[in-house]
């Protein structure tokens, strides 16, 4: 895996980039279209990431207890165009319908 410009490239041609709605890294394989400007990347077509959110401290002594705690999904959708990230109204997390620039991939804040 190497760092360049806002990216990081990992084997079979994918790319990954920091997602801060997420607090973690999203990959983009071979099935989108790359503009190739690893400053100010495009992406095509749109990113989703979906889920399940990790177990809270409490939670996790709850179901240590033996209680049943329910999962809370995530969704992350978001257009990484000309180096921003525009967050969808689907998202699930605090920036939902934002736009963000990237963070540099050796950066994550």
């Amino acid at each position: 895996m190497a760092a360049r410009g806002v990216l990081r490239t990992v084997a079979g041609g994918s790319h990954l980039f920091y997602c801060p709605g997420c607090r973690g890294m999203h990959r983009v394989g071979p099935g989108w279209s790359f503009n190739g400007d690893y400053d100010r990347p495009t992406f095509q077509p749109s990113v989703l990431v979906q889920g399940v959110e990790d177990l809270t401290d409490e939670e996790h002594g709850r179901v240590m207890a033996g209680e049943a705690v329910a999962p809370r999904p995530f969704v992350c959708h978001s257009f990484v165009t000309d180096g921003r990230i525009q967050f969808l109204t689907d998202s699930t997390h605090a920036l939902a319908g934002q736009t963000v620039d990237l963070a540099p991939a050796g950066g994550e804040t």
